[in-house]
């Protein structure tokens, strides 16, 4: 008999489950809790359940973290995880260490079919979805390793989705996953410190503001649609007028603000006309600008700026009145950095 998999459902859809199986409502929040405490693998461990509920359980159900399969650190403290799926598959996640925050960068698909031109992720094409077990348990396996490697100081703060994949061409199985991240019984992660990153599904922008509370950041890195086509395939579809007019109709709350991300490529979309172009396109959007010099790779032809055109490019946006940040590249030497990601870690 096939087993169902508890780590891709909700609390409201386990309630569902365990009353499905003659159980009182009550159970499925036990079990819920106990799924996402830490290094919790076996029901055998859910020491406040009967014995027989927990061989019932056994029978009908299962749950499994994928296991953190290779592991490398960068010399600037970044760490990268390969993850091993059950299906042979692999995924990559980044831990990005700062003063008083560690943010993790999950996956959300095995490849991407988006092709942009500027990430290795998407030369690997589309292999598949991830479940919604599969996000979240990222995020529970380096939450464990955390615990393990620093001790109960060492705590998951922020959570991006911006490693492989296009997370809003996964939307029903990252709401799952978004819930469960945020549900207090779950991994009791705050809206305010989980952001989804797309590179322009205008129809599931709208979606996800209104059925979520996550932040948005979206890749924008051009707002030239010929430039813009050239490096991200989706604009031919979704052209950048129909993009901002989106960002521009994203439900929010006052204080919250649209991140854009914007690669900077020498001599293609790093001239001052561009930044100047760019403040004119985004002046009726609440948000703020990360830019992120290129990581260059022998994969790709496309090279970095100098570091004054970089400065050149974040004083016009300063001076048009933006909040302009130029993310430093973390984890390049070990592959880890925006655009890196290619599922080609091994034990």
């Amino acid at each position: 008999m096939k087993k169902t998999d508890l780590t891709n459902f909700t609390l409201s859809q386990l309630t569902d489950f365990v009353q499905g199986l003659g159980l009182p409502k009550f159970r499925g929040k036990q079990i819920f809790a106990w799924l996402y405490r830490p290094n919790i693998t076996d029901f055998s461990q859910m020491t406040d359940l009967a014995k027989d509920l927990r061989e019932t359980l056994t029978f009908h159900a299962s749950f499994h973290w994928p296991e953190i399969d290779a592991l490398e650190r960068s010399k600037d403290g970044t760490v990268k995880y390969g993850f091993k799926l059950k299906d042979n598959n692999y995924i990559e996640s980044v831990l990005i260490p700062e003063d008083g925050r560690n943010t993790l960068c999950v996956s959300s698909q095995v490849g991407c079919a988006m092709g942009c031109g500027f990430c290795l992720t998407g030369g690997m094409g589309l292999k598949r979805n991830l479940s919604p077990g599969e996000i979240v348990a990222q995020v529970v396996r380096v939450r464990n390793w955390l615990h393990d490697e620093a001790g109960t100081e060492s705590v998951l703060s922020n959570i991006v989705f911006m490693g492989m994949g296009e997370p809003l061409a996964n939307f029903d199985n990252l709401l799952v996953a978004l819930e469960i991240l945020t549900d207090q019984r779950g991994l009791d992660f705050s809206d305010r410190r989980i952001t989804v990153s797309t590179c322009g599904l205008v129809p599931k922008i709208i979606e996800l503001g209104q059925k979520t509370k996550a932040n948005l950041a979206v890749s924008l890195h051009s707002v030239d649609d010929s430039v813009r086509s050239r490096l991200m395939p989706v604009n031919k579809k979704y052209p950048v007028a129909d993009l901002l007019e989106a960002c521009k109709n994203f439900p929010m709350p006052k204080r919250k603000r649209i991140m854009f991300e914007y690669i900077l490529i020498k001599d293609l979309n790093d001239s001052v006309s561009d930044a100047e172009n760019l403040a004119k396109s985004l002046q009726d959007i609440p948000c703020k600008i990360n830019l992120l010099p290129y990581n260059e790779t022998t994969d790709l032809s496309f090279q970095r700026p100098s570091d004054e055109t970089i400065g050149l490019f974040q004083k016009t946006l300063r001076e048009a009145g933006y909040t302009v940040f130029v993310r430093s590249s973390r984890g390049s030497d070990i592959s880890a950095a925006c655009g890196q990601l290619a599922g080609k870690m091994s034990s």
